[in-house]
C-alpha cells in the first residue's frame, strides 16, 4: 500500500502511517512457529507464545488422573462397605454417592486449586491449566472444570470432551470453554531476548514522567524495531524510528529533553512500560496475598506468564 508500511510481528500486522517507499529487510521471526499456540504480550512489548497441550498429551494426563481417582473411589467404597454394616440400603447408597462425588469432583477441584492448575497426571506430562490470559487459575475455574469434567468425562465417557477438543485449536474441552481456561505445555523453556536497556541520560526524565497506556500493537512494533534495527538500511531505520517516536510522544509527559535521539526515546519508553507492568503485577499479588492471608513472596510476579521480561519459562 502506498503511503504506509506494515510490519509483520509474530503473525500480527501493525500499520505505520506516512511511510512511503520504505522497505524492511528480512522476515519477522516468530518465537515459535506453531499454529496452536497462545500469544501474550509482556510489559516490554514482547509477544510470547505459550504452546497449548496436544490432545494425545491431554488424554495421557487424564488417564493417569483417572487411574488415581478410580483407586481413591475403590478405597472409599471399601471403607463405606465396612463402616455401614447393618445400615439400610438407602444409607449405603447415600454414602456411595458421597464417595463418588468426593473422588471425582472434590478431590480434582481441591488439587487443581491448591496447585494452581496442576494434578498428578499434569505433573507427569508437564502440563498446567491456565486462564485464557495466561494467568494462574483460582477456585472458580477449578470448580467449573471439575463439575463439567464429571459430566463430560465420567458420565458420558469423554465423548463430549473429545469432540470439543477436536473443534478448537487449543484442544479445550467443555469445562475449559466454560471456565475460560486451557492447558499449556511446559516441557520446553522459552528463551526471550533481554529487553532494551535504559539510556543513562534519560533516567531522570523517565523517573519524573507520566506515560499513558501504550497500545500492544505499538509496543510490539517498537520492540521489533529495537531488536532488528541493526539489519535495516540507514534510511529505513531513521524513517521507522521517527514514525514510532511520533506516535509515542503524545503518550508521555513532560516531553523528553531536547535533542533526544528517537531510538533512545523508544528504548526508554519500553523500559518504563516494563517497570510499570512489573509494579502493577506486584501490587495485585500483594493485595491477593493479603486478602488470602498468605505469606509474602520474594518475587510477586513469579509464575505469571504475562509478566515475563526475559529468561526462560519452565514448569
Amino acid at each position: 500500500m502506498r503511503g504506509d508500511i506494515r510490519i509483520k510481528i509474530h503473525e500480527a500486522n501493525y500499520k505505520l502511517p506516512g511511510m512511503a517507499n520504505v522497505a524492511v529487510s528480512g522476515p519477522a521471526r516468530p518465537l515459535r512457529g506453531l499454529a496452536d499456540q497462545a500469544q501474550l504480550v509482556t510489559g516490554e512489548g514482547v509477544l510470547i507464545d505459550v504452546p497449548a497441550a496436544s490432545l494425545p498429551l491431554r488424554m495421557l494426563s487424564a488417564l493417569i488422573d483417572w487411574l488415581i481417582y478410580g483407586a481413591v473411589l475403590v478405597a472409599l467404597i471399601v471403607a463405606v462397605v465396612f463402616a455401614s454394616r447393618g445400615a439400610s440400603a438407602a444409607g449405603v447408597g447415600t454414602l456411595l454417592l458421597v464417595a463418588m462425588v468426593a473422588a471425582f469432583i472434590v478431590l480434582p477441584v481441591t488439587i487443581e486449586t491448591l496447585s494452581r492448575g496442576r494434578s498428578v497426571g499434569k505433573l507427569v506430562c508437564r502440563l498446567r491449566v491456565v486462564r485464557d490470559d495466561g494467568g494462574p487459575i483460582v477456585f472458580r475455574h477449578a470448580l467449573l472444570r471439575g463439575l463439567l469434567g464429571f459430566v463430560e468425562l465420567w458420565l458420558m465417557q469423554g465423548v463430549p470432551a473429545f469432540v470439543a477438543a477436536c473443534c478448537n485449536s487449543r484442544c479445550r474441552r467443555l469445562g475449559d470453554l466454560t471456565a475460560g481456561t486451557y492447558v499449556v505445555r511446559l516441557e520446553r523453556g522459552l528463551q526471550l531476548e533481554p529487553p532494551p536497556g535504559m539510556p543513562p541520560h534519560l533516567r531522570t526524565w523517565v523517573a519524573h514522567s507520566d506515560m499513558a497506556a501504550l497500545p500492544d500493537g505499538l509496543a510490539l512494533a517498537i520492540r521489533q524495531f529495537l531488536t532488528r534495527r541493526a539489519g535495516l538500511s540507514p534510511a529505513a531505520r531513521d524513517a521507522l524510528a521517527s514514525s514510532l517516536a511520533a506516535q509515542v510522544r503524545p503518550l508521555v509527559a513532560p516531553a523528553p529533553p531536547p535533542y533526544t535521539h528517537v531510538e533512545d526515546l523508544l528504548a526508554a519508553v519500553m523500559v518504563r512500560r516494563g517497570d510499570l507492568e512489573a509494579a502493577r503485577l506486584s501490587r495485585e499479588e500483594t493485595t491477593r496475598r493479603r486478602l488470602l492471608g498468605e505469606p509474602s513472596s520474594p518475587d510477586p510476579t513469579a509464575g505469571v506468564v504475562g509478566g515475563v521480561s526475559a529468561g526462560r519459562i519452565r514448569a
